[in-house]
């Protein structure tokens, strides 16, 4: 999150290039994917991972958790928890002020 990410415009990434994007070694990746339970490659034959663009992209705001604010593990898991947490209280939040508007039309 440093910087933006190039990532190529395909559906799957296999370690090695998901830890040449991100700069990292791929048992960090293997670590991580154990850590958090948000990042979370598709296994295919012999255990091999396949990376997503949305797991590039989690595994990115993780590195920058860790490595550049200095969160522990655990920080960095409340970190996300909570940014989840509040992305789906302001779906719930959008859902809910369509609805009142919706009831609102209704009575005019």
């Amino acid at each position: 999150m440093n910087k933006k990410l190039e990532i190529e415009d395909k559906k799957y990434f296999s370690i090695s290039e998901v830890s040449k994007i991100l700069d990292l070694k791929a048992h960090t990746l293997r670590f991580w994917e154990k850590a958090f339970k948000n990042l979370n490659p598709m296994t295919w034959k012999g255990n091999r991972r396949y990376y997503q663009r949305e797991d590039i992209l989690m595994a990115d705001k993780i590195k920058s958790l860790l490595q550049v604010d200095g969160l522990t593990i655990s920080g960095a898991k409340k970190s996300i928890d909570s940014s989840k947490e509040a992305l789906t209280s302001t779906i719930h939040s959008k859902e809910i002020l369509d609805d009142l508007d919706k009831i609102l039309t209704g009575l005019k």
